[in-house]
C-alpha cells in the first residue's frame, strides 16, 4: 500500500505553516476544508490550476503538516489536521483564516 510522508506533530513549525499558507491557493484549499466536512478528495476541489500545481499545493500543504492524506483506493483523501495544528500553535490557522 503506498503511503505519504507526513511530519509529527512535534516536527511541525510555525516557518512552515506560514510559508504554506502565504499561498492564496492554499489558503483556499484549507477554508475548503474548514467549510466543507471533515475529509474531501482531491477531485473535490475545483481550483483554477493544472492538476500538476494543484497536486503541489497539496504536497506543500502536507509536508508543513496543515493537512494529512491518506489512499483510499486510487484517490487521496484530504484532512486538516487541526488537533496538531493548536497543540503547537494554539488559534493560529483560525487568525491566518480569519485575516486571509
Amino acid at each position: 500500500m503506498r503511503t505519504l510522508e507526513h511530519p509529527t506533530t512535534d516536527e511541525i513549525t510555525m516557518d512552515a505553516v506560514l510559508a504554506a499558507l502565504a499561498d492564496p491557493m492554499r489558503r483556499r484549499i484549507v477554508r475548503q476544508l474548514l467549510d466543507g466536512g471533515a475529509t474531501q478528495t482531491c477531485s473535490q476541489f475545483a481550483l483554477p490550476v493544472s492538476k500538476s500545481t494543484q497536486t503541489y499545493h497539496f504536497r506543500v500543504l502536507r509536508e508543513a503538516g496543515i493537512i494529512s492524506q491518506h489512499y483510499q483506493g486510487t484517490s487521496i483523501i484530504n484532512q486538516l489536521r487541526l488537533a496538531d495544528l493548536d497543540e503547537r500553535m494554539p488559534g493560529l490557522l483560525d487568525a491566518v483564516m480569519t485575516a486571509g
